[in-house]
């Protein structure tokens, strides 16, 4: 399967064309929020996972479906690619779009991969927990990563950093959204100084039960307490609505109208990639024409009955 996948649309970067460099959950944290499920590799071991070679072969032919974004992210810590910055270079040799990094940031201590990620166009790194247990609760990082290692390399990543820096702050019922939680995030926020500060929540199957999302009503609240406000991830229907992506979703729904499918079922199933499917399957539920349920540790989607008829 091709380590490129998409366009498909995001809710901060219109069309992107996603390249996943990292094999599926490997990655520096645990997240119980993570919609891909348990990490069953954790590490900090940074390497060329994916040859370079292999990684521009796959992304050349997609540039003619003109992305709005080129966005390093997928099944894995992308920063865990050792050779980010060649990647990047080679990106920006051969088109004008440009390159967004989504990262948990947990990496940004070491100046390696600080100095790689200078490169990029945009850089998001996440923040979830504003204090040691809290972190430890939401990430369950690597044993090599400390609350503290991991907030000051946020911190000086953002005084390096000349691009445009987006801080992404999940938030999770009865864990960070409120009390010294919340109050903790919001003074780590002030100390990082991104440009922009987005707010998100589990909208999708987690990886584990305790991750319960906060309602949009509630999520608008806590954005008026940073300084300077933080925004609520908008909707981005808008983006849905296009032409190619109607298409591949009446697809999934089509396999979905035959037999209740994993992710994994659907992106075999189409040939596309996990990441696309995930996409296609968040706008489906949300949208009322399909229903996840949860069988043992797995999660099958089903079409409504009235939807499929």
């Amino acid at each position: 399967m091709s380590c490129v996948f998409g366009p498909v649309p995001s809710r901060r970067l219109g069309r992107s064309l996603g390249v996943d460099l990292i094999p599926f959950k490997t990655c520096s944290y645990d997240c119980i929020y993570c919609q891909l499920g348990r990490t069953p590799r954790k590490t900090v071991e940074r390497t060329e996972w994916i040859p370079l070679e292999t990684v521009m072969e796959d992304l050349k032919p997609k540039l003619a479906l003109k992305p709005d974004w080129i966005t390093l992210s997928g099944s894995g810590e992308p920063t865990l690619y050792s050779r980010l910055d060649e990647l990047i270079d080679g990106i920006h040799a051969l088109t004008d779009v440009p390159v967004a990094v989504l990262t948990n940031g947990s990496l940004l201590w070491q100046p390696e991969v600080r100095k790689q990620l200078m490169k990029a166009d945009l850089v998001i790194p996440s923040l979830d927990g504003g204090d040691p247990e809290t972190f430890q609760t939401i990430n369950r990082p690597a044993s090599e990563i400390s609350f503290e290692t991991m907030l000051e390399g946020l911190i000086v990543f953002r005084q390096e950093f000349k691009n445009p820096y987006w801080l992404e702050i999940l938030l999770l019922e009865g864990i960070n959204a409120a009390g010294e939680p919340l109050e903790h995030l919001i003074r780590c926020a002030q100390e990082i100084a991104p440009d922009r500060i987005q707010l998100n929540t589990a909208t999708r199957p987690p990886a584990e039960e305790s991750a319960h999302q906060v309602d949009q009503a509630r999520l608008h609240e806590i954005a008026a307490r940073f300084s300077p406000a933080a925004e609520v991830i908008a909707d981005y229907r808008g983006v849905h609505a296009q032409t190619d992506f109607q298409t591949r979703k009446d697809s999934v729904l089509e396999l979905l109208s035959r037999r209740p499918c994993t992710t994994e079922d659907i992106a075999a199933g189409l040939g596309i990639h996990r990441n696309e499917a995930v996409k296609y399957i968040e706008e489906l539920v949300s949208g009322g024409q399909v229903t996840a349920e949860e069988r043992g540790a797995r999660t099958f989607y089903k079409t409504n009955r009235k939807d499929s008829e």
